[in-house]
């Protein structure tokens, strides 16, 4: 399975999920690596805007697809298992406690879950420190331009 990432340039083969244990995210608290990963490019292009201050158009971005092994088993919550207030911003350490427990555990490599951006799509965050985290691959980089209507208002 291919799966997306939008990252900077300079990160762009970077799967340490060094930048996520560095400031935390959604799925895991500070100190903990999480690879962020997309079903689509379309959902990478949303996860970075709604990080983006209105007004910035996000320059030097490539996106990263990476190769999830077919035969890798992939653990997957549903919105029905996370907590009510699971997609609120700012987000609640619940979702940061179920990734980091995620990772600790190393019992899967990859942890499926719902985007809290676009209903109905799923991110997919991958464990860099599993056993088999060698097993996922960069197959492609490219550079990204983000379309500026999606940061500048008309």
């Amino acid at each position: 399975m291919i799966v997306y990432r939008l990252s900077k340039g300079r990160f762009a083969k970077d799967l340490s999920g060094r930048g996520a244990e560095l400031a935390g995210g959604r799925w895991n608290s500070k100190g903990v690596a999480m690879l962020y990963t997309s079903e689509s490019i379309a959902l990478c292009t949303v996860e970075v805007a709604v990080h983006m201050p209105l007004g910035i158009v996000p320059l030097d971005y490539h996106l990263v697809r990476i190769n999830i092994p077919d035969d890798i088993t992939i653990k997957e919550l549903t919105e029905e298992e996370l907590p009510p207030d699971w997609k609120s911003f700012p987000h609640p350490n619940a979702t940061q406690d179920i990734g980091d427990q995620f990772a600790f555990d190393s019992e899967h490599l990859v942890l499926k879950v719902p985007s809290s951006a676009v209903q109905g799509t799923f991110n997919y965050l991958i464990n860099p420190r599993h056993k088999d985290f060698n097993l996922i691959s960069v197959t492609s980089t490219e550079l990204f331009e983000f379309d500026k209507r999606l940061f500048v208002k008309p």
